[in-house]
């Protein structure tokens, strides 16, 4: 078993999505496989119970470690706080400790422009993105503190390159950006390391993207230079294992972007 065997993990939005054809759509599940093949115990949160439920169901059988599925729902009309707390809770309960969070989880209206936007719409993505990270941060600081743990938030290119029609999406990962520098040099006295990745992989929420906004998809999209979108698990979720490797800790307060098919780079 790996360097993670008997630490806990966090990851949210981590329920198991498949593309079209049947294999894996999902980020949150191709970093829960890698976290897994190293042996750390996983505590994976998001909307949907089945995705989750299958999500536990094949790695525990897959990886023979344990997994804890939390349904949690950070939205618009919310108590935030006591939904993320809850699975705060529940992870110390069962596994008495928090080494590493991982807020993957957002959605969005990918495609809509500023001007066509509603309220409603704009929330979704703030809340989903930027509150959800802020609430796991805070709840988990005291307990990542103890165990000199690892943050690892997203980004986008979306946020770094003004893509049309992303304009919620972009704000919210821009967001999440800034709010990751700032946590990086406050709780960097705490031997916590704060990281960010800007992924790009071919997923189903993408999948889905191309389908409903086929304009806006081509306008964003863009095969990466090494001629393929990152593998969910190898390219993202080895990474993420690796960040919480002691040998990263030197990386505190920097961020990180993972293109697809690219590797790594300050």
């Amino acid at each position: 078993m790996g360097f993670l065997k008997d630490k806990t993990a966090i990851i949210t939005g981590g329920g198991r999505a498949v593309l079209k054809d049947g294999s894996c759509g999902s980020i949150g599940y191709g970093i829960a496989t890698a976290y897994a093949k190293e042996g750390a115990n996983l505590v994976l949160t998001g909307r949907n119970v089945q995705k989750l439920e299958d999500a536990k169901k094949e790695l525990e059988a897959n990886y023979k470690i344990k997994v804890l599925a939390v349904q949690a729902d950070v939205s618009v009309g919310s108590n935030n706080e006591e939904v993320v707390q809850n699975v705060i809770d529940k992870a110390i309960a069962e596994f008495g400790r928090i080494d590493v969070l991982i807020n993957n989880a957002q959605a969005s209206y990918s495609g809509v422009t500023i001007a066509d936007q509603t309220t409603e719409q704009f929330d979704l993505a703030i809340f989903s993105g930027l509150y959800a990270t802020y609430y796991y941060m805070k709840a988990c600081y005291p307990h990542l503190a103890k165990t000199k743990g690892t943050v690892i938030n997203f980004g986008s290119g979306a946020g770094l390159f003004g893509n049309f029609g992303q304009g919620s999406y972009a704000a919210a990962k821009e967001g999440i950006r800034g709010l990751s520098r700032v946590a990086a040099t406050e709780w960097g006295k705490d031997g916590i390391n704060v990281n960010v990745i800007c992924p790009l992989a071919w997923t189903a929420q993408l999948e889905k993207f191309e389908n409903d906004y086929p304009d806006a998809f081509k306008a964003n999209v863009h095969m990466p230079p090494m001629g393929h979108y990152g593998d969910v698990e190898t390219e993202i979720g080895r990474p993420c294992v690796a960040l919480a490797s002691p040998d990263f800790k030197y990386l505190t307060g920097e961020t990180l972007t993972l293109e697809g098919g690219l590797g790594l780079r300050p």
